[in-house]
């Protein structure tokens, strides 16, 4: 059997490089997509060493484009825009649109076409969905009034540049640099018609998605669901995804990601969302890091040294333009300062979107590989800087209230006096803090509301947290395994920790974390292997649940009892 096989041989070292490096990341307290690309940086063809298979690689981040479009559509919620679309949807458009003339000046100075300006203008106007979403997770902000603009935000940031995939090819045939001098020539009726046509089959494609997907999908996934087979349900899930998306470009030339990201949007509507997310999660994420290898490949590191001048003037763009842009919308609209401040903070990155542009724009001939680069080099840089733009603007919050404590600041009706950035915090005692909302935690969460015992939840899905909520359930939204998220759920106050997540790591963690609060805690948690369960009895637990062990002995006691009472 032959071994010399690129496409193993890419995905095996791409997930190697990419464990090593996200790793080393995470130790440095910095977001593990910048390992990612340090990865594809390193096996990519400018840095010494074993080189991955260019087509290989492209063509599996086009699989990682299809997971990453679906997961934001499967997490898509007309909810949340529509709670600030008043402050959003014309703050992000007007924040796209300063930050693209921003982008196609520095392109003009560069001598790069209008075309090739526009979709590098584009790819520094939109922020990274992945890094803004842990940022504001980690900092306990997603479930305040100020996440959910910025997370709003983001949904018309994600939604316009969904509609500029669709446009782009077409406008890139017109504009001038386009490469198509024909349809150069042809004027504002050659555009019109290329954009009617286009904008026909994407308005047949989306009819398509709600008139008949609305109905079938969640139809058969409860017809899959009802089978009882896990992995069934979850080949279904894939199969929508990535079908849709595969139809949407064969059948109505509709580009993967919107494909992708209207098969999303169509599945959120279905009971079963929470489990389709959950169950593809890991394929998705592990999609998504090839993705972010693949765009490390293309990075040429030398850009730095050749183009420094051209790469701190993206970088600024990126940090302080758009988010001076975005800091100067929110005020317009009489926002408090802290909530401009911390949406600024969010906005000074650029991530997933701007690859997939900077993809399109080289495969269309227009963006030279010089704005491959320095599109990359923003992104890492801005990713790497993101940590301490937030230090800032947590140091001006600060700011902000002592001089508001202080009375330097007149107190006023209205969204300006408000603490608009406090975390979600429980008050009082000697109640039971569950630590996830999964199947063992729901079922966990059940009982006690049976017993009446007071009852928080800690849980990292903003969907979930918002549900319970709403059905009156204390809920904290965050990683346990932080502990101003533990310290948010009372935990130095509470008389047990019930830790129901299912990675036995991340529950030692929370464990230690929860210990080191509250000595006289009693925390019970659960675990999948023999040696999870060591670690977190280790970590600080009173007592680890496995469930093999479980079954077992309550099997034998039955068996024990049968024989006792013949």
């Amino acid at each position: 059997m032959p071994h010399h096989t690129p496409l193993i041989a890419t995905i095996a070292l791409g997930f190697l490089v990419a464990f090593l490096f996200g790793l080393a990341a995470s130790r440095l307290r910095l977001p593990p997509i910048v390992g990612y690309l340090m990865a594809g940086v390193v096996v990519g063809p400018f840095t010494p060493g074993f080189v991955a298979d260019g087509k290989l690689a492209a063509e599996l981040a086009e699989m990682g484009v299809i997971l990453l479009m679906f997961g934001v559509g499967l997490h898509f919620s007309y909810r949340d825009l529509l709670k600030v679309q008043s402050i959003a949807l014309p703050g992000a458009v007007a924040q796209i649109v300063v930050a693209t003339l921003l982008g196609m000046g520095l392109a003009w100075a560069m001598g790069w076409s209008p075309a090739g300006g526009l979709i590098f203008g584009l790819a520094l106007s939109v922020a990274s969905t992945v890094v803004l979403l842990r940022a504001l997770e980690e900092r306990q902000l997603l479930d305040t009034r100020s996440g959910h603009i910025a997370v709003g935000w983001l949904i018309v940031e994600d939604l316009a540049m969904v509609v500029a995939l669709v446009l782009l090819p077409v406008l890139a045939r017109v504009l001038p640099g386009g490469g198509d001098t024909a349809a150069g020539a042809a004027g504002g009726e050659s555009l019109l018609a290329s954009l009617g046509v286009t904008f026909g089959k994407v308005i047949a494609f989306v009819a398509l998605m709600f008139v008949v997907g609305r109905r079938l999908i969640p139809w058969l996934l409860a017809r899959v669901a009802g089978i009882g087979s896990r992995e069934l349900f979850t080949l279904a899930v894939l199969a929508i995804g990535v079908g849709i998306a595969y139809g949407a470009a064969v059948l109505f030339d509709v580009s993967f990601a919107l494909g992708a990201f209207l098969a999303g949007m169509i599945l959120k509507e279905s009971e079963l969302s929470h489990k389709a997310a959950d169950d593809t999660l890991p394929l998705r994420d592990a999609f998504a890091v090839l993705f972010f290898v693949s765009v490390g490949m293309l990075f040429d590191p030398t850009v730095l040294v050749r183009e420094p001048l051209a790469v701190l003037a993206t970088l600024a763009i990126i940090v302080v333009g758009k988010s001076l842009a975005a800091f100067v919308i929110v005020k317009a609209f009489r926002y408090p300062g802290d909530t401009a401040v911390l949406i600024a903070a969010s906005l000074a990155q650029i991530g997933e979107f701007s690859f997939i542009l900077v993809t399109l724009g080289l495969s269309l001939g227009v963006l030279p590989e010089a704005g491959r680069d320095l599109v990359l080099a923003g992104s890492i840089l801005s990713i790497l800087a993101n940590p301490a733009v937030f230090a800032l603007a947590g140091w001006l919050r600060s700011q902000r209230l002592k001089r508001l404590a202080a009375g330097a600041a007149a107190a006023a009706a209205g969204p300006t006096a408000e603490d608009v950035a406090a975390p979600h915090r429980v008050a009082g005692g000697d109640h039971v803090v569950v630590i996830g909302y999964g199947r063992v935690g729901k079922r966990v969460v059940d009982a006690l509301a049976a017993e009446n015992a007071p009852t928080v939840i800690v849980e990292t899905d903003l969907d979930r947290v918002e549900d319970l909520r709403r059905n009156g359930q204390t809920a904290i939204l965050g990683n346990a395994a932080r502990p101003e998220v533990l310290e948010a759920a009372g935990v130095a106050q509470a008389s047990s920790l019930l830790v129901a997540v299912p990675n036995g790591l991340e529950a030692g963690e929370i464990v230690a974390r929860a210990r080191e609060l509250n000595p006289n805690l009693r925390i019970v948690a659960r675990a999948h292997l023999d040696g999870e369960l060591e670690h977190i009895l280790k970590s600080g637990a009173d007592r680890v649940i496995m469930g093999e062990q479980e079954i077992a002995r309550l099997m034998i006691s039955d068996v024990r009892a049968k024989g006792a009472a013949a």
